[in-house]
């Protein structure tokens, strides 16, 4: 299989310190593309030190809802001057999350829409988290794209099948985490068998969100195959050829990537 990992965090604890073996045991597992992902500006250049390293390695900038407190500065202009950079390939991770209210709504809103001028401006995909926050997440992609239209991915996809529908409405991709495999994800595997193939991404979220059959350990981008495969059972397909969709839409997608 020749896969893509559409959202991995490469420089977080557990990952970061081996590196070059995370790196390789991906390679060797198929892994052919990773899009390590921004959530803060001070990982920043660190992200982006990975992505012009290695050349299967992109990267986003983004303020993560967690940290909108903690980065009112960061407006549509700082993301756009930084995104002009050549690895730099998407805007985000950026969203809602009420689950955890790290954050005051009202910022993570203001934050989430200056990511989503950002993306508009520069062309560039919006990677958007959303977390117990369907409604407004759905509300403020709406508004937004009224206003012009931008391209986007909803990552680590667990919300309703009828946020779903929204979104591929608004002309969005919807990535599947190793959250998919695990038992209690029933209605999102419900889902993910009805997604359209042209829509679909597959990530890791390492290293979180490890998937059966590494449940409890660090995630890492080698785990997407075991992602693919559960995936395209699910949907009564050939793992090979998920993989390849996938990953073509990957680079439909995240265009910069074939510059």
């Amino acid at each position: 299989m020749r896969l893509a990992d559409s959202h991995c965090h490469l420089n977080y604890k557990g990952l970061g310190e081996q590196q070059p073996e995370v790196l390789a045991r991906a390679r060797e597992s198929g892994v052919v593309a990773m899009l390590n992902i921004a959530t803060r500006e001070r990982e920043w250049d660190e992200v982006l030190a990975t992505a012009e390293r290695e050349p299967d390695v992109w990267a986003t900038v983004g303020i993560h809802p967690h940290e909108a407190d903690e980065h009112p500065h960061i407006d549509t202009s700082k993301l756009v001057a930084r995104a002009a950079h050549p690895r730099v390939v998407g805007i985000g991770e950026t969203g809602l999350d009420y689950y955890y209210d790290h954050s005051d709504r009202a910022q993570q809103q203001a934050s989430f829409r200056s990511h989503i001028a950002a993306s508009r401006e520069t062309g560039l995909p919006l990677i958007v988290h959303t977390r117990d926050a369907e409604d407004d997440t759905a509300s403020i992609l709406a508004d937004e794209m009224g206003q012009g239209a931008y391209p986007g991915v909803i990552h680590c996809f667990t919300a309703s099948g009828a946020f779903a529908d929204k979104a591929l409405d608004l002309g969005f991709y919807i990535s599947i985490s190793g959250i998919v495999t695990f038992k209690n994800a029933r209605e999102l595997q419900e889902t993910a068998a009805r997604l359209p193939l042209d829509r679909l991404l597959i990530e890791t979220d390492a290293p979180f969100l490890a998937p059966v059959p590494h449940r409890g350990k660090t995630g890492e981008p080698a785990f997407v195959a075991d992602t693919c495969r559960f995936l395209a059972q699910l949907r009564g397909q050939d793992a090979e050829e998920l993989a390849e969709v996938t990953r073509a839409n990957f680079h439909t997608l995240f265009a910069k990537t074939l510059g």
